[in-house]
């Protein structure tokens, strides 16, 4: 059995551009922090990045990575100090040839962004964008004689976004690596 000990993920030196056709007060959002809570959510990177993952494992047992596309890898294992090794692939991922620790050295992402995920991108920065809309609104009240208007939002309006946007339901064949 394989114990992930550790996963660093690096952040990418530049995100994917923005989808077209946003509105301006969405256009206005930081790509990047947008780009960012959608990696969060699944498990494909669209962006080159470093990732080291450190684990134990037993000789014959295989590591799947947890992230997608994996363009290149070296590994080290563990014996005095970190030590040069080739690991081989197997039908369920890489396969450790040793009992021992591991670390596993990754190029993560690449690709073009699909049609989901840019629609995905889409409705967040359309949800979490300031406008005539009112997301997250739990209530809403409006007065006639002196204009008396009242909104009422749940707390985790920002933290539902992925959810109440409807991103998420895009999202999910991208969850697993």
């Amino acid at each position: 059995m394989i114990d992930l000990i550790k996963q660093f993920e690096a952040v990418p030196v530049t995100y994917p551009d923005a989808p077209t056709g946003l509105s301006t007060a969405a256009s206005a959002l930081d790509e990047d922090m947008i780009w960012a809570r959608i990696e969060a959510f699944i498990a494909h990177r669209f962006s080159a990045r470093e990732v080291v993952w450190t684990l134990q494992g037993n000789g014959g047992d295989q590591f799947h990575p947890r992230l997608t596309p994996v363009v290149s890898r070296v590994a080290h294992f563990w014996g005095d100090q970190w030590e040069a090794l080739t690991l081989l692939d197997g039908p369920l991922g890489v396969c450790l040839p040793f009992d021992g620790t591991y670390r596993i050295t990754a190029q993560v992402g690449a690709g073009a962004v699909p049609a989901p995920v840019s629609e995905a991108f889409r409705r967040l920065a359309e949800y979490l964008a300031p406008g005539e809309e009112h997301p997250g609104a739990s209530g809403f009240k409006v007065g006639l004689a002196p204009i008396d208007l009242e909104e009422t939002r749940s707390a985790a309006w920002v933290a539902k976004a992925m959810q109440l946007s409807g991103a998420g339901d895009l999202l999910r064949p991208y969850r697993r690596a």
